[in-house]
């Protein structure tokens, strides 16, 4: 069995928001609602500061606060590694939310289920596909859930997460950097692995002790 995660190197990103766009598009997200986000600030005094561009999205942590933190059971993490939130189970206490250390959760209630992207216009075709598509919950908590349906698919079909598009998360297909790579942590001759070594890549705080699934090339 595999275990999923992502490579993020934030020297080739150039904060143009694709992850966060391509993701929105391929789960029809609310307007104000992100799975993938792009922090943007600055290290340093000038003439020396520097600009720094972190983008962020759920860990998948190994030792998941969260999933330890919810109460029903809806916050589990499967054996590849990806943690999911099945929304029948979650009763929108938002104890997750709050175990989470690097906010990575939202939680979706009527407001956001009757956001439109055009305000006073009513919803578009593709906002109306989506509430067909993916029809979240009101009153549950969402996440980034890694594409897991893409992941799945293109294991049944025999492609390979992390080399082949058609089974690779959204983010990783459309950074026009080529900033992300996905790909199995487990299997020391994946690009994922390769990178880590090579780079020295770094987990994002972790200091928490959940083990993130997510590292960092800085």
């Amino acid at each position: 069995m595999p275990r999923w995660g992502m490579v993020i190197d934030v020297k080739r990103c150039i904060a143009c928001w694709s992850c966060a766009i391509s993701c929105k598009e391929e789960h029809f997200l609310p307007p104000k609602v992100f799975w993938n986000r792009v922090l943007i600030g600055e290290r340093g005094k000038y003439p020396t500061s520097r600009k720094m561009i972190y983008p962020v999205l759920c860990n998948h942590c190994s030792e998941a606060s969260c999933v330890e933190a919810c109460p029903t059971g809806a916050t589990y993490q499967r054996e590849d590694g990806i943690v999911l939130v099945d929304y029948d189970k979650c009763v929108g206490c938002r104890a997750c939310l709050v175990a989470c250390p690097y906010q990575q959760r939202t939680y979706y209630d009527q407001e956001k289920k009757d956001a439109e992207y055009f305000p006073g216009q009513g919803k578009t075709k593709f906002e109306l596909l989506g509430e067909e598509i993916y029809p979240f919950q009101v009153g549950t908590v969402m996440k980034c859930n890694f594409c897991v349906e893409r992941v799945d698919e293109g294991r049944e079909k025999g492609f390979k997460p992390g080399q082949d598009r058609d089974a690779s998360p959204a983010c990783t297909i459309s950074c026009p950097v080529g900033a992300r790579v996905f790909g199995d942590l487990d299997d020391p001759h994946s690009e994922v692995s390769q990178l880590i070594k090579v780079h020295n890549a770094k987990q994002l705080r972790p200091e928490f002790g959940t083990e993130p699934a997510v590292y960092y090339i800085d």
